[in-house]
């Protein structure tokens, strides 16, 4: 059970691996992309491609979808990224239950967005852990993890492609040692919990006051949605890519540019300065510093801000 990306690479590990996939539910096909046409979510897509059933309920308690899930016979279930809280009559139907590839450290971010949660709380570590599904969000017990280091300019899209293939592989050697007999199950200490509540387009805006470690942490933490975002006269500039810079910003006020020269592109923060390298105006491509400064007459004291 999966629908995006992350999803994928589970699927693909478990079509090689030595056990038979007899099925895949992923969730009903939507418009996607700019021109909001209806595709295949890339679960479908490569479920499709390897001639694999795949069932599409609406609703999860759909009687013909119930009958039809039931009807597979599974002797386990596998959910990655799926995107629905499953009820009991799906938890109950494998005869070894749903196991889940959860891609943080659980009891710590637990939710629907884990990778950018942690990101945009400056962590430096995450992984992937496989645990047993439970009516409780995210709230089941362990059955393996595996750590990740995240680097200080990493984005949310290259951790979470990369946890998504580290959860591949151990979730296929979970898979062999339930086959093989009985795994250890350690229970998650919820007192430790936090969540990682979805994303929303409003957290995007950047708040110059913050300091400027907090910014670079909301710009790489918020790839590839909904991105971190600014204002400048009126017009509204996604930051692609951002660093933190030496300079001392302290004698500006916070969004203030400070320098707009060849490539270096300075803006005041609430502590410290913001190196601003690849910002995108709104409806055209992603623009390099000196790309940006060459169409833009950006001087000295000309100051970013939120919503106008």
């Amino acid at each position: 059970m999966g629908t995006p990306n992350f999803a994928v690479p589970t699927l693909d590990a478990l079509l090689t691996s030595r056990h038979q996939v007899v099925g895949v539910v992923t969730q009903p096909d939507k418009p996607r992309g700019r021109g909001q046409k209806t595709s295949d979510a890339p679960v479908k897509a490569r479920a499709s491609a390897a001639g694999v059933p795949v069932l599409q309920p609406t609703r999860l308690k759909d009687p013909e979808f119930l009958t039809a899930f039931q009807a597979l016979r599974a002797d386990l279930g596998v959910v990655a990224a799926y995107g629905k809280i499953l009820p009991n009559v799906i938890l109950d139907a494998p005869r070894l239950g749903m196991i889940n590839v959860h891609a943080s450290l659980l009891p710590r971010y637990r939710g629907a967005a884990p990778v950018h949660r942690a990101i945009l709380a400056g962590e430096g570590e995450t992984g992937v852990t496989i645990m047993r599904v439970v009516p409780a969000l995210d709230a089941g017990p362990m059955l393996a993890k595996a750590t990740r280091i995240i680097g200080p300019d990493e984005t949310s899209e290259t951790v979470e492609r990369d946890l998504a293939s580290i959860g591949a592989t151990l979730l296929v050697d979970i898979v062999d040692r339930l086959a093989a007999g009985a795994v250890t199950e350690t229970p998650q200490d919820d007192s430790l919990a936090t969540y990682a509540h979805r994303l929303v387009r409003e957290e995007g805006v950047m708040d110059w006051q913050r300091d400027a470690r907090e910014l670079h942490d909301q710009v790489r933490g918020l790839r590839p949605w909904p991105q971190a975002f600014t204002f400048l006269d009126g017009h509204r500039y996604i930051v692609q890519q951002a660093a933190v810079d030496v300079t001392d910003g302290s004698s500006a006020a916070p969004g203030t540019v400070i320098e707009a020269e060849g490539d270096r592109l300075i803006v005041a923060a609430g502590r410290g300065a913001l190196r601003l390298i690849a910002v995108q105006p709104e409806g055209k491509r992603a623009l390099t510093a000196r790309e940006f400064l060459a169409g833009h007459r950006l001087a000295r004291g000309a100051r970013f801000s939120g919503p106008p």
